[in-house]
């Protein structure tokens, strides 16, 4: 994403002139270097009119609740306090708002999409969460505002991802931790990713790393978008991709092993003596643990590894809240021996 390069001096009447011309993305930090400042602005044609220098930096978002912060203070002009209890958080997909509105505010509905379109000016379509359905975990839409698609391209870490949200699942709040795991990874390694969806773990990876990915995906669907974004990066990447389509659990074992195998695994699946049988260094398994079972999460995989005769050292991250009390976490498990 984009940002200006302005001295100190300038940096908060500029901030100013970006805000009033929406221009300025609130959504990520400002960064200092020397006596410059890196201000976040979106990506708009008219950022490169103002006269000063725009450069391609990676600024580190601010948090959820911050954002979230945003749009409650934006629409406290319109809603009620005790209305405002009820707003959830959102995500942005490319130009897709996504949200979800609780029965206390369907009758709001319209205010939200205003206050969508003022905190986040480039959006061009408001899409409403149903229900996730199937077994590839796509949730179902209703698009409440602009444009009628659930097709975008979404930008993030340097990669373009395009996604159809009606026939492939992605979680844009997974951003930094693929940023995390492509600053963990090494140039020249193997590397093996199941349940890769539309590969921004690859992609992201691979924008990087000098590496050889081998990403295995069951919807035909994801596959196809897959294979665009690899053709959508193909400039970008230091790394090499390779999707095959396919049931992780009848592809696997028909592979070799790799340096490391990385597994976004799908809610209720359980991959975890598949992924660390083909794990020779490092694998990176997520899954949805409650708060008061994560010591028995790491405990199941520290049995596993004896299970397969493998000594490992477990580090368990929470990523993100899932529910109360439940977080997706990722197990970080090194192989020693």
């Amino acid at each position: 994403m984009p940002a200006i390069k302005v001295p100190k001096r300038e940096a908060e009447p500029l901030k100013r002139k970006l805000k009033k011309l929406n221009l300025y993305d609130g959504k990520r930090r400002p960064r200092s270097e020397g006596d410059f400042v890196l201000l976040p602005v979106i990506d708009d044609p008219r950022v490169y009119e103002l006269g000063h220098e725009v450069l391609p930096v990676e600024l580190p978002l601010r948090p959820e609740r911050q954002i979230y912060k945003n749009l409650e203070s934006v629409l406290a002009e319109r809603l009620t306090s005790e209305e405002l209890k009820y707003l959830r958080r959102y995500d942005v997909i490319g130009d897709i708002a996504v949200i979800q509105i609780p029965p206390e505010l369907e009758h709001r509905a319209e205010d939200i999409v205003w206050g969508l379109r003022k905190v986040h000016p480039f959006i061009k379509v408001v899409a409403k969460k149903g229900f996730h359905e199937g077994a590839f975990r796509i949730r179902d839409y209703s698009i409440i505002w602009g444009e009628k698609r659930l097709t975008t391209v979404h930008k993030e870490n340097g990669v373009e991802i395009k996604v159809d949200l009606s026939k492939a699942f992605f979680n844009p709040r997974m951003k930094g931790e693929r940023y995390r795991l492509a600053q963990l990874v090494k140039d020249g390694e193997r590397i093996l990713i199941p349940f890769a969806g539309v590969l921004p773990y690859a992609l992201v990876i691979a924008r990087y790393k000098k590496v050889k990915i081998t990403a295995v995906e069951l919807n035909e669907d994801a596959y196809r978008l897959g294979l665009e974004n690899i053709e959508l990066n193909r400039k970008r990447l230091k790394g090499e991709i390779e999707l095959i389509q396919g049931d992780a659990f009848k592809v696997l074992p028909e592979l070799p092993t790799f340096e490391r195998v990385i597994s976004p695994t799908p809610r209720g699946v359980d991959a975890l003596a598949l992924t660390l049988s083909k794990a020779q260094k490092w694998l990176h398994y997520y899954d949805f643990v409650h708060e008061e079972k994560i010591g028995e999460f790491g405990e199941r995989i520290l049995e596993e590894c004896r299970k397969q005769g493998k000594d490992c050292r477990v580090r368990i991250k929470k990523v993100s809240d899932f529910k109360p009390h439940v977080f997706k976490v990722c197990a970080d498990v090194e192989i020693l021996g």
